[in-house]
């Protein structure tokens, strides 16, 4: 059967093979059903515990026994449940961590060491699936969601407000909300980027939606998963079929034939995903045989960027699907693979530490971070803290611990040696 990827989205996955590729897929159910629970399972009957909503028998099955609380013991580190469901963003704001789940948006207060929960049974949201969370400004944060569209909530008069299609979203499924600093506001989705002259949100005149057909190809892609502001005061989209960039009116994109991602050749021992997206998807089938990429039958595309940051130099990080972690630094690329010592090609998030500037790589096999000398990689695994070895988000709270996010729960980390 030959189906549209929206329409698997629909699907919800559990098996760990396909758990990391509905990375991008995504878990549509969640639109229908709020499957947050606000019960915490009694520690004695959970070998982990914590503060955030809870299920029993939600930890994955390969997950290692641990103590309920390892930082008491002085391992440095606490793991929350979230259920089946991955952890796609998060947020330190002050002391508050915001955690966005496939189950809706948690909200923990550090100090307090509780919780409140957003989701579709509490008005909040259209859908539960959320993908994105950031701050638009010190009083609203912006929540992308998986088919609910475009979430705002103020904070000083909790009070959400959603924007969908008929208000000019270009798709119901938000992947970026990015701010930039003129004050326009940029939305990257899977039918296009749209801009919000001024940020103004409420006014139907002041949005546009870009896509591939009306920047004749500019845009190499609809499927919009990331974006940034530069630092001349142009914007970079990361896209299914590669990274575009859009400055005074005018579009440029790079792909796979330029630098982006590793070639096949150098990655093909180390593809995770038997299951090739475009064996199920009219969409990606039609990507790749674009690209010229239908002989190879699993999960790699070079093209397609699943991650985006950048770091204080103005130097792109683009996280690939099986084909490595690629930079650019607005001429030349340059790309890490496992042979260069990532844990995994399949580069699920980047983050640039507020911190110390340095870059967090959340892969499908761990997470890594430059060694200080830039001889490789200093990695970090499942048996050394984190919930998962799947990592989608992260966060460095108010008490200088870090948090992320994996499928099934969070691990908070204290004194991290990476």
């Amino acid at each position: 059967m030959n189906i549209d990827a929206k329409g698997i989205a629909i699907i919800v996955v559990v098996t760990g093979a396909v758990v990391a590729g509905a990375y991008t897929l995504g878990m549509r159910q969640a639109v229908q059903t709020p499957v947050v629970s606000n019960t915490v399972a009694p520690q004695a009957q959970t070998p982990v515990a914590g503060a955030l909503p809870q299920q029993p028998g939600a930890v994955p099955a390969n997950h290692p026994p641990m103590p309920l609380n390892a930082e008491a013991t002085g391992a440095g580190f606490t793991h929350f449940r979230v259920g089946n469901r991955n952890v796609k963003g998060m947020l330190a704001d002050g002391n508050i961590v915001w955690v966005g789940t496939s189950g809706g948006v948690v909200r923990y207060d550090v100090i307090k060491d509780d919780f409140k929960t957003f989701d579709v049974s509490t008005g909040s949201l259209i859908s539960n699936g959320v993908f994105h969370l950031s701050k638009l400004d010190k009083d609203r944060l912006a929540v992308g969601t998986y088919g609910g569209g475009l979430s705002i909530y103020t904070i000083s008069t909790d009070k959400w407000k959603n924007y969908n299609i008929p208000n000019g979203l270009a798709d119901q499924f938000v992947y970026d909300v990015v701010p930039a600093p003129n004050g326009d506001l940029w939305i990257a989705t899977w039918s296009g980027v749209n801009l919000v002259r001024g940020g103004k949100l409420d006014d139907d005149a002041s949005w546009k939606t870009f896509t591939v057909e009306n920047t004749k190809g500019g845009l190499p892609n609809d499927w919009v998963y990331g974006a940034k502001a530069g630092k001349n005061g142009e914007m970079w989209f990361a896209t299914e079929g590669g990274l575009a960039r859009y400055k005074d009116g005018k579009w440029v994109n790079w792909q796979h034939a330029q630098g982006l991602g590793a070639d096949y050749e150098v990655v093909k021992d180390e593809v995770a995903f038997a299951v090739d997206p475009a064996k199920v998807s009219q969409h990606h089938a039609k990507q790749k045989a674009e690209q010229g990429l239908s002989n190879i039958q699993v999960g790699y595309n070079p093209n397609y960027i699943v991650s985006l940051t950048m770091d204080a130099d103005g130097v792109l990080w683009c996280g690939t699907w099986g084909g490595g972690l690629s930079r650019f630094d607005g001429k030349t690329w340059k790309t890490y693979t496992v042979k260069d010592g990532l844990p995994g090609n399949h580069i699920f998030m980047l983050k640039v530490d507020d911190k110390d500037g340095k870059l967090w790589i959340g892969t499908n096999r761990g997470l890594a971070r430059f060694k200080p000398d830039n001889s490789g990689f200093n990695v970090m695994k499942q048996a050394d803290g984190l919930f998962g070895d799947n990592v989608f988000s992260m966060a460095r709270a108010s008490d200088n611990a870090l948090w992320f996010g994996s499928f099934g729960g969070v691990a908070r980390i204290k004194n991290s040696k990476l």
